[in-house]
């Protein structure tokens, strides 16, 4: 039951934010991320409660908006709210009677919680659903990426968590630096890195518990990395501001880049003795060149290749490129995946090599299907952040 004596924290569009609603987030906040308040952090908790709190009416107010224009359904229903409910207590291995219990030992209404769930689900799912679909990640950017990430392969490499805050959502940089200096103090203090993160990020890695996986220089901001050169496993970053706001870095792990590259080749190949005349050659490379037109990709390429008499299709495997013939090698080295050399000539024959793959000696290979969906989840959480700020800028914002 609500007290009588509450009163209006913030009105956005008309839409009342009690001093009840708040009280209520800020407990929420901190059951659920484990930093024990005190005199100084508690007013960044009321205002990153009262931020999400906004963040949310405005999403539901939108949302209800679509779904009134377009008469379908998108705020998430109560089954589904609760269904996410039981998989969260599951992750606490609890079950979501016991995890509500808990949540009401702490002051905490069940309903807060709900209400928390139903706007980032909904939200979730119509930026995806609305976005996702009209995305087209090019094949010149994956290719763009995985020529980057193999050129860095040589540089050292770092298994990082962040919690990024955005300056446009904090109130400027100087809110940005003061939140993230008490989040730190409290990081240290024992509070969990990804409970952290996925309250108070607002990097795409928050739902993850700010988990980025391996990175190489130059997948962060320049500010980042240098930091990170600093860093030893296990530590945690102080506040590093960047353009449109500040991170905090927790180093996991950290590995020596590779100067050996693994290469994955197939062929297509025509046997010709060294002792073949120049007719023959010539014969042979318009043969090789007219199916080198036909080969789609490596995985067909076997099957390609079987309907040419006289044309024969190898799997080379993985190798280092010094392991590599000198001709292959240097075609290799010049070829990105997906790729075809032209005809090579050695002392057994013509050859096209199909470069499958490419990753550093030792590091895990990030493939095609891998990349798009890393590109997909930046560029919705971009348009995210953008449609949220033209949200903010268009709204009637009052608080009490």
């Amino acid at each position: 039951m609500r007290p009588l004596s509450e009163s209006v924290a913030a009105i956005v569009n008309d839409d009342i934010i009690s001093t009840y609603d708040l009280a209520q987030r800020m407990r929420l906040l901190i059951a659920t991320t484990g930093v024990q308040p005190t005199q100084d952090t508690l007013p960044q908790f009321q205002q990153q409660a009262l931020i999400s709190l906004v963040d949310e009416r405005l999403q539901l107010q939108e949302l209800r908006r679509v779904e009134k224009d377009q008469k379908f359904s998108i705020v998430a229903s109560d089954q589904e709210v609760g269904e996410e409910l039981s998989d969260m207590a599951q992750q606490n291995r609890l079950s979501a009677e016991a995890f509500v219990a808990a949540l009401k030992s702490q002051g905490i209404d069940k309903e807060t919680l709900f209400q928390q769930i139903r706007a980032q689900m909904s939200w979730q799912k119509w930026i995806r659903g609305r976005y996702g679909s009209r995305l087209r990640i090019g094949e010149d950017q994956i290719k763009a990426t995985q020529a980057r990430l193999i050129a860095s392969a040589s540089k050292p490499q770092y298994q990082v968590s962040e919690v990024f805050l955005d300056a446009g959502r904090t109130g400027g940089m100087d809110q940005a630096m003061k939140g993230a200096t008490q989040l730190v103090a409290q990081l240290q203090q024992g509070a969990p890195f990804a409970a952290v993160a996925r309250q108070f990020s607002a990097s795409s890695t928050a739902a993850a518990g700010g988990d980025a996986g391996w990175i190489s220089p130059g997948e962060l901001p320049t500010e980042v990395d240098a930091t990170l050169e600093k860093l030893r496993p296990g530590q945690l970053s102080a506040p590093i501001p960047v353009k449109d706001g500040v991170y905090i870095i927790y180093l996991k792990d950290k590995r020596s880049g590779s100067g050996q590259t693994l290469i994955s080749l197939k062929q297509a190949a025509i046997a010709l003795p060294a002792t073949a005349t120049d007719a023959e050659v010539a014969a042979a490379r318009a043969k090789l060149e007219d199916v080198r037109a036909q080969i789609k990709d490596c995985k067909t390429l076997e099957a390609t290749v079987g309907k040419t008499p006289g044309v024969i299709a190898g799997d080379l495997g993985e190798a280092e490129t010094a392991d590599l013939l000198p001709e292959f090698a240097d075609a290799a080295k010049a070829l990105q995946p997906g790729q075809l050399s032209q005809p090579l000539r050695t002392k057994v024959g013509l050859h096209v090599l199909a470069v499958c793959g490419k990753r550093a000696a030792g590091a895990a290979q990030a493939d095609h299907d891998q990349i798009e969906s890393r590109l997909t989840g930046e560029q919705l959480s971009m348009i995210a952040r953008r449609y949220m700020r033209d949200l903010r800028n268009s709204a009637t914002l009052e608080y009490r």
